[in-house]
């Protein structure tokens, strides 16, 4: 782009209007206009524009420019791409471009026609909506709670259930060949090879227009009225566009357009799964919201997000597969250095239907409790292997590595691993170590641990477990054990110790035993009640108590080491109250430790 051209944009563009449309502007003098500053947050306007000369200057952070420099910093373009934005905001014709060889002259033709044509479809859609045929549509809309002002917000519109009209409204405006590359329209191959002729691919469907970042429509997305055809075949609820010259699904983000400026604005980004959850999100107030549009998260999508924000709060639906997109978009964002964060809201609701039931101070509430992307990620793991066994909490460490591995900081990766091993209830020393170190070195996965064999307490308690309901060796474990699982938890017998804690042993000791390793640690330990090695003097029943004594002690040294962790993350928040709460637990656990 020549520098004439920028020359005679930057003379006619009036830089009061394009930076007023990113920023609220208020006349202060005869030619200068103040706002707050859109680089850096700031509560008193110190943001000022030069309506004579041109340019604008920031008091407080001292950023200054033309306003090419205005639309680069804000869109983070290159100098010719500023110098089109701002044209093209002016309504000033960009000059015709020369071209490297006819085929790209051809492929840039075809994208100025798809664009046309796409635009085209939108205005048809938006016309159909209000026929009679659309009234189910409508009634549709109604019931999901979309308004005229949301249809027209997003241009939503209806595709008729006709095979046929569209392409012939469509077809003295543009070329077959940019009717058939537009994805708008399919067609079945003839016997000889050649296409035969074209349908209308979006029909009897409520369609909503994907736009790319300068707010033009390039593809669409079309939700079915009806869940089966005449011929009681199913339909697919949602039918998208394919993949098209404009399109690829990966590269782009739903509202990307609507969202940017409050992205840039509130330094953080809302990412839902679906177009309705967005739509509604938006409607409802809450701007810089942002959709995947039920696909992958990509890494395209992830270099497009960062150049407006590095901060996400994601809430994708609570079912199965909105849990596995959270987990794969955690670590895309997590690999770049995004600020993380997760929203699970109440109910298993997904944002459209919590906006609706309850409002949208209820769902700014949940944004604002969502969990730090780690805490999350541990509660899944807990979730995904609840077992006590260590085996189980191998398990739920080998599902946080990869999460873990991808940070790039290693002070972060180091505390995630730190805080995963605590709130796990992981009490090995070794196992703690090596976790550290895998997460240090970014291995993919932690050894199990479930074959080391139980202590000689755990073999007291399971030889005492299987013996009569009247022995009191077993009442008093059975009873203590019942009331306090916690004392337990993490041994590598403690799937067993609870079976037969809750219920008399069965009539094979060993079929208490969840699977085969366990079975050979329990018969090891019934060995060992025959073992003339043993030579205590002390009855079942002491034994059972030093035992128990035992696991008690060593549970609260495991809930000192997490008070501690616990105290320290309460201060780095300034929970004043939750510290001198957990100050206090602490103080009566030191003294009982004291005493025991």
């Amino acid at each position: 782009m020549s520098d004439n051209f920028a020359q005679l944009v930057k003379q006619q563009a009036d830089i009061v209007r394009i930076v007023g449309e990113y920023v609220k502007l208020r006349k202060t003098g005869a030619q200068n206009y103040t706002g707050l500053c859109p680089f850096h947050k700031e509560k008193t306007g110190s943001f000022s524009v030069n309506a004579t000369h041109g340019y604008f200057y920031c008091f407080g952070c001292h950023e200054k420019g033309d306003v090419f420099t205005f639309v680069q910093k804000l869109e983070n373009l290159s100098f010719p791409e500023a110098v089109r934005a701002v044209a093209q905001k002016a309504g000033i014709p960009l000059p015709k471009r020369e071209f490297n060889s006819p085929e790209e002259a051809r492929e840039a033709g075809l994208r100025r026609q798809l664009i046309d044509i796409h635009e085209a479809a939108t205005q048809y859609f938006e016309a159909a909506l209000k026929t009679p045929e659309a009234a189910r549509a409508r009634e549709y809309m109604t019931g999901r709670g979309i308004t005229a002002e949301t249809v027209t917000k997003f241009r939503i519109g209806y595709a008729p259930d006709d095979f046929n009209h569209m392409r012939n409204a469509l077809a003295p405006h543009f070329a077959e060949d940019v009717l058939r590359a537009s994805g708008l329209f399919s067609a079945k191959e003839q016997a000889d090879g050649s296409p035969g002729q074209m349908y209308a691919r979006f029909r009897k469907r409520v369609t909503f227009p994907i736009a790319n970042e300068q707010g033009k429509t390039i593809a669409f997305t079309a939700r079915a009225l009806d869940s089966q055809d005449e011929k009681g075949r199913d339909i697919a609820k949602y039918l998208n566009s394919p993949e098209t010259a404009l399109y690829t699904k990966g590269q782009v983000l739903f509202n990307l357009d609507k969202a940017k400026a409050d992205m840039r604005a509130h330094d953080f980004a809302l990412l839902v799964e679906g177009q309705m959850d967005c739509i509604s999100v938006y409607m409802a107030g809450i701007r810089n919201v942002l959709a995947t549009s039920g696909t992958a998260f990509t890494e395209a999508q992830v270099r497009l997000l960062s150049r407006f924000t590095k901060r996400v709060v994601v809430n994708f639906d609570p079912d199965t597969a909105g849990a596995n997109a959270a987990e794969k978009s955690i670590a895309l964002l997590t690999e770049e250095g995004f600020e993380v964060k997760i929203v699970t809201l109440e109910g298993g609701l997904d944002p459209d239907r919590f906006v609706r039931e309850h409002g949208l101070e209820a769902y700014m509430g949940a944004l604002r409790g969502a969990k730090r992307h780690s805490d999350y990620l541990i509660d899944r793991a807990r979730t995904l292997h609840p077992a006590r066994t260590a085996d189980a909490k191998v398990k739920a460490m080998n599902f946080l590595l990869p999460h873990i591995r991808r940070m790039p900081n290693a002070l972060q990766r180091d505390e995630f691993a730190a805080d995963a091993a605590q709130k796990l209830g992981i009490d090995s020393a070794i196992l703690r170590q090596e976790l550290r170190h895998a997460a240090a070195q970014r291995s993919e996965s932690v050894r199990s641990h479930q074959h080391d064999p139980a202590s000689e307490t755990e073999r007291i308690l399971l030889r005492a477990l299987v013996l009569g309901e009247d022995d009191p060796a077993r009442q008093l474990a059975a009873t203590r054990l019942a009331e306090h699982p916690e004392w337990y938890d993490g041994l590598p017998s403690a799937s067993v110790i609870e079976t037969l804690a809750n219920a008399p042993a069965p009539e094979n000791p060993l079929d208490a035993a969840p699977d085969q390793p366990t079975r050979v640690m329990l018969a090891r330990a019934l060995e060992h009640s025959h073992d003339p090695d043993n030579t205590s003097t002390a009855s079942p029943a002491d034994q059972v108590e030093d035992a128990l004594h035992t696991l008690e002690h060593r549970h609260m040294q495991r809930r000192q080491r997490e008070l501690r962790s616990q105290i320290a993350e309460a201060e780095r928040r300034g929970d004043t109250n939750m510290v001198a709460t957990l100050i206090h637990e602490r103080m009566q656990l030191d003294r009982r430790l004291r005493e025991h």
